[in-house]
């Protein structure tokens, strides 16, 4: 195979990537919202094997004590580990954590959901072992790409390492949040490399320092509002669990100010992409591919507005959950790519003074 042949190659393997990392928040906001997260009580394999069960009747009579006891060890090595580390409080929080006694009842539908997401968790971490491969055929020009494909394979196996913790500590707060900002690292890294193959032997336009500094605002803001997000979400879940998963209706109101913060935030987010889309539309042409990026971004941000809408007055429907991540995820890889062809357009601009 030629070099350009290995280099087409190459970004239709990230490209594809890009696409199931998005594909993969969407099935972990599936498996969130319909509170499979636990569908699968070991990990890497579920119920003890490759391919779950469908019916309870596969499973041996102890199944719920052997997995209870394999979480505490589970659990009680990864507090160690956090104490070594500085985090004696969350250590402390796990230990005492009596939820892990209970036992999870099986329930098939949300075994294959979690098993699902494992699947598509899989075939990601392929794909992208597939672009670090291909990723060598840049290595005379560019060895961040490849440099970038191996730091991005190590991290997204300690993500499934992490995902294996979320699941034994029973979605620990704090934990949860950590698992979701490592899938933006990872999906942020993919499209880097996409990029940096993409534009190589392209001509880059050249912006204004203003569109540059207002794109990294509004990014900012965009992963401060999927914490705060993620942070609404935990606390629901503990509201959710002292009510029993009753008074549903009560949920939102039982969260407190961090969800008023979070809505707060929105409004911020939104006035902060009204000036970005303003200033693009004043500096780039309408076939640009900073105003399709900024149109696109601005059509998932409307999206976002309106799921956020049904959640907070449809009492939290778990498709609505689902698509409220997987737009946040949307959002920020739009402007992220968007911030990296302005990081490109300010450097030139400044080297050519």
């Amino acid at each position: 195979m030629s070099i350009s042949a290995s280099k087409n190659r190459f970004q239709k393997i990230n490209l594809l990537t890009i696409i199931l990392l998005f594909v993969l928040i969407l099935a972990g906001g599936v498996v969130r919202s319909s509170g499979s997260g636990m569908g699968c009580p070991d990990w890497p394999k579920c119920f003890g094997g490759y391919i779950p069960p469908t019916d309870v009747s596969q499973l041996p009579k102890d199944y719920q004590q052997k997995y209870v006891a394999g979480r505490i060890k589970k659990n009680q090595r990864f507090a160690k580990t956090l104490d070594v580390f500085g985090y004696s409080e969350l250590a402390t929080r796990i230990r005492n954590d009596k939820s892990i006694l209970i036992p999870e009842e099986f329930n098939a539908a949300r075994t294959w959901t979690e098993y699902i997401n494992r699947l598509i968790g899989a075939m990601s971490g392929l794909f992208l072992l597939l672009t670090l491969i291909y990723s060598f055929s840049y290595f005379r020009y560019s060895m961040m790409i490849p440099i970038l494909s191996f730091f991005n394979l190590i991290l997204v196996g300690f993500q499934a390492w992490l995902g294996g913790i979320v699941v034994s500590t029973n979605l620990v707060a704090g934990i949860v949040t950590v698992h979701m900002l490592l899938a933006l690292a990872i999906l942020a890294i993919a499209i880097s490399t996409y990029f940096m193959a993409k534009v190589y032997d392209n001509n880059r336009i050249k912006t204004s320092p203003l569109v540059y500094i207002v794109t990294l605002i509004a990014l900012v803001t965009s992963v401060v509002q999927i914490i705060f997000g993620t942070e609404v979400r935990e606390k629901i879940d503990e509201v959710s669990s002292h009510l029993q998963g009753g008074y549903r209706g009560d949920w939102i109101a039982d969260a407190g100010s961090i969800f008023i913060d979070h809505r707060s935030l929105a409004i911020l987010v939104l006035i902060v992409n009204v000036i970005l889309y303003a200033l693009i539309r004043r500096t780039f042409t309408r076939h640009s591919i900073q105003q399709q990026l900024m149109s696109f971004n601005f059509l998932m941000i409307m999206l976002q507005i309106v799921t956020g809408i049904l959640l907070s007055y449809l009492e939290l429907p778990p498709y609505a959950q689902a698509l409220h991540i997987v737009l946040a995820s949307l959002i920020f890889g739009a402007q992220f790519y968007l911030l990296l062809n302005f990081h490109k357009s300010v450097s030139l601009q400044g080297a050519s003074k």
